[in-house]
């Protein structure tokens, strides 16, 4: 069993930067964050993996960046140019058991989940 803890978020103007961070109780070989507007779908958007390898969704490509800790067991999220789009609840996600190398892991391939974070970008 995987505990995570996330931090970071908050509120923000368009324009700013906010740091996400996630901590797992132990090592785990492949972490990532996720969103969730209310009453939409999750949506993935960026992933670290044990072996230095980092993916993102297409779209975020620029703005957000993604670094796994392996010695501290941390995944962050740093988000910059952050729009009112941008807001939701942000959640950690841990050991899809595969380097994100070869693509961006959909939720289900991962097993642990954190209780999530809320950003929220006014303009």
């Amino acid at each position: 069993q995987i505990q995570l803890v996330e931090s970071g978020g908050g509120s923000v103007q368009a324009g700013g930067s906010l740091r996400l961070s996630c901590t797992a109780s132990k090592s785990t070989r492949c972490m990532g964050w996720f969103r969730q507007i209310q009453g939409q779908k999750r949506e993935s958007l960026a992933a670290g993996s044990y072996d230095g390898s980092a993916a993102y969704q297409v779209y975020l490509t620029g703005r957000f960046k993604v670094l796994k800790d392996n010695e501290a067991n941390t995944l962050s999220l740093q988000m910059n140019d952050l729009q009112p789009e941008d807001s939701a609840m942000y959640f950690c996600a841990a050991d899809c058991g595969r380097t994100v190398r070869v693509g961006l892991p959909f939720d289900y391939e991962f097993q642990y989940w954190g209780q999530g974070t809320q950003v929220t970008v006014s303009s």
